[in-house]
């Protein structure tokens, strides 16, 4: 169905490196499996327009985490099944050799009823046929739960285990775990981990966890669950601990991405044994806008998590991605005034290296020659946090402003370094390998296109400053 689907090149605001549906709908990543020399990647897929809807697999695949191709569609909605209503988030394992997609099938009014499903492929990614046993897991009963959905799965020896993304009505955001032999035959054994919703120490988690994600990271395991908060999607918390006796026990809390556009992460084991990130950024403008453009939904470019020595993650974005570095620029150190014009573009990879020196400093980004829209990136250090603030990145009444930002304390001479991804309408903001931060921008003015040093009242002490233009991942062309 996606075969040799037309991109849409007149849209100003559609990235061009991250990857994408040819037009409509998409949300959560889905399971990320590398089969056969390949990477694919599945995702939550309306085909019927841009706005959520009956929930399909879209399906990609790719030999380099960058350059990807449209597959057909690997799960829809069977009538009269138990995934008539959809066929929501999962992830997806080798079974004994035969690729398996575990995901969440919904029936019933307002998709009350979630249920976990088997697909399997017996010719290598290409269709798939739903497991007859289907639904494979179901609630446990007398759990008075808000949600069922979104299966990990692991193994441990012999035996499969899945948690469970949900809820515990009137306490908060839970996990719910379950082993098996076969993935067909499950047994409930206990919570993996629940918080209060009540518990705000250091971050509010809610009361309901989407897409939980757990696996081991150097000698502790993360916990990632997207956490509804206030009855809305809000952010993802990270847990940094323990996992003993089949119990998570965490140890630290911090968001995961202190951007306002990232949601719903899944990640994959590459051969290399690298621990690979995948994302979604939902759209930062009106329902009304996102009709008018006839798409919706960015996949965040792939990130590897590592183990920092001081317990906390290290995110970096895949190395992978130098492979689209076009013409490249380059400015030596010295000082920089205020809003002083550097580079232009907005499909860029820019790495700077800024001293704080007491002050506030940073980049602008698509900047219009006057400074009526602007993107400013910056660090404060009376703070000690990194900043993104969009409350002038479009004169668009249309486009969400804000500012969002988190924290990052930077040691003695420590410099500020910036790794930047701008992409049209998206904004990827790393900074010294522990920090990111994700951003939808929509600029109205075709001009809104200079990078700038962010330093007011004052001049930037900028070490070094490296810029590449971009290529497009669909054939090289923009």
């Amino acid at each position: 169905m996606l075969f040799g689907a037309t991109h849409c090149p007149t849209d100003p605001h559609r990235p061009q490196y991250h990857f994408l549906p040819p037009a409509n709908w998409m949300n959560d990543p889905n399971g990320p499996i590398f089969w056969q020399g390949r990477y694919h990647l599945f995702y939550q897929h309306n085909p019927e327009g841009p706005r959520w809807g009956p929930m399909h697999w879209g399906h990609a695949t790719s030999p380099d985490l960058v350059h990807w191709e449209h597959l057909p569609i690997a799960l829809a909605p069977t009538p009269g099944s138990p995934d008539e209503g959809g066929c929501w988030s999962g992830c997806a394992v080798d079974d004994g050799g035969v690729p398996t997609l575990v995901y969440t099938g919904v029936t019933g009014e307002r998709f009350a009823v979630q249920r976990t499903c088997l697909a399997m492929s017996d010719d290598g990614l290409l269709t798939f046929r739903k497991h007859p046993a289907n639904p494979v897991t179901e609630p446990p009963p007398g759990m008075d739960l808000v949600g069922f959905r979104d299966p990990c799965l692991w193994r441990e020896g012999e035996l499969w285990y899945q948690a469970i993304g949900s809820g515990i009505r009137g306490y908060g955001g839970a996990v719910l775990l379950f082993r098996s032999p076969d993935l067909v035959h499950w047994e409930y054994l206990h919570l993996l981990y629940a918080r209060s919703s009540e518990d705000a120490d250091p971050l509010p988690t809610g009361g309901m966890w989407e897409c939980p994600q757990f696996f081991p990271l150097g000698d502790r395991h993360v916990l990632l669950v997207s956490a509804i908060v206030e009855g809305r999607p809000g952010y993802v918390a990270c847990f940094i601990g323990r996992y003993e006796k089949q119990r998570f026990i965490p140890e630290t809390l911090r968001r995961l991405d202190y951007g306002a556009d990232y949601y719903a992460p899944i990640t994959q084991l590459d051969p290399a044994g690298r621990r690979i990130l995948w994302g979604w950024s939902w759209e930062g403008r009106s329902p009304d806008a996102q009709e008018a453009a006839g798409w919706a939904g960015v996949m965040a470019l792939p990130r590897i998590l590592s183990p920092r020595p001081d317990g906390d993650l290290a995110i970096e974005p895949a190395p992978e991605l130098a492979a689209l570095r076009g013409r490249h620029h380059a400015l030596g150190g010295g000082a920089v005034d205020d809003a002083g014009l550097l580079l232009s573009g907005d499909c860029l990879e820019v790495i700077a290296e800024l001293e704080a020196q007491g002050r506030e400093v940073g980049l602008r980004l698509r900047r219009s020659p006057g400074g009526e829209e602007e993107t400013l990136v910056y660090y404060d250090p009376k703070t000690s946090r990194l900043i993104v603030d969009r409350e002038r990145s479009s004169l668009d009444p249309a486009a969400y402003g804000g500012v969002h930002g988190g924290p990052l304390a930077l040691g003695p001479n420590e410099p500020l370094r910036l790794h930047l991804f701008l992409d049209r309408s998206i904004l990827e903001v790393y900074a010294n390998g522990r920090v990111a931060l994700t951003e939808r921008i929509y600029p109205s003015r075709a001009d809104s296109l200079a990078i700038a040093a962010y330093a007011p009242g004052g001049r930037a002490s900028l070490r070094s400053l490296e810029v590449w233009e971009l290529t497009s991942i669909w054939g090289g062309t923009r």
